[in-house]
């Protein structure tokens, strides 16, 4: 049974490991780093996890249940652009919440991706690429968007732009989460043409 302080240790190995993955890498780090980090013996890191893996599945499958929390209650919105405005700010809430998450997936994704243990991350990719096109698809059939407007490649465009500021974190003149999502709602929605 999980002691509380147990369960307060274990969440701090947690976000410890994750910042040295998203420093250095998943596959660079070592058990042995994330147990200096947390001023413990690498032994003692097996009392809370059975691999550096582990640790890696708990950041990666938090990450993602967020990211698809929001994404199916956006997609429950019948309004296609009020869906995609809620994707965008889920999005930039959950990345911010997830930045260590993030990170791995961008730099590691191929180690991940090709690992039996995180076949769950296809999965869920799929199913946030899917959310998206099935909204722009609305959008565009229903006549809110443009008749030419290809939503694969408008997704991965969204998805790419979103993903970016989260290293910007570390700029002292850092936009809040609010002012990147507003700007890119207006860029989306607006564009930069004078009217």
């Amino acid at each position: 049974m999980t002691t509380p302080r147990n369960s307060e240790r274990r969440t701090h190995l947690v976000q410890l490991a994750g910042d040295l993955f998203a420093e250095k890498g998943f596959r660079a780090t070592t058990v042995r780093e994330i147990a200096d980090a947390a001023g413990i013996l690498s032994g003692s890191l097996y009392h809370h996890f059975d691999s550096k893996e582990s640790i890696g599945d708990e950041l990666l499958s938090a990450f993602l249940d967020d990211v698809l929390a929001g994404y199916r209650a956006a997609a429950a919105e019948p309004d296609p652009r009020r869906a995609i405005e809620q994707i965008v700010r889920s999005s930039t809430a959950t990345l911010s919440r997830h930045r260590a998450a993030l990170t791995m997936l961008q730099n590691d994704w191929t180690y991940f991706s090709a690992q039996p243990r995180f076949a769950y991350l296809r999965t869920a990719m799929k199913e946030i690429e899917q959310t998206w096109i099935d909204q722009l698809d609305r959008g565009r059939e229903s006549g809110l968007f443009r008749a030419d407007l290809d939503t694969r490649l408008t997704y991965r465009l969204l998805r790419d732009i979103l993903w970016i500021p989260t290293s910007w974190a570390q700029s002292k003149n850092a936009w809040t989460d609010d002012q990147i999502v507003d700007g890119l709602l207006r860029l989306l929605f607006d564009g930069i043409t004078a009217r």
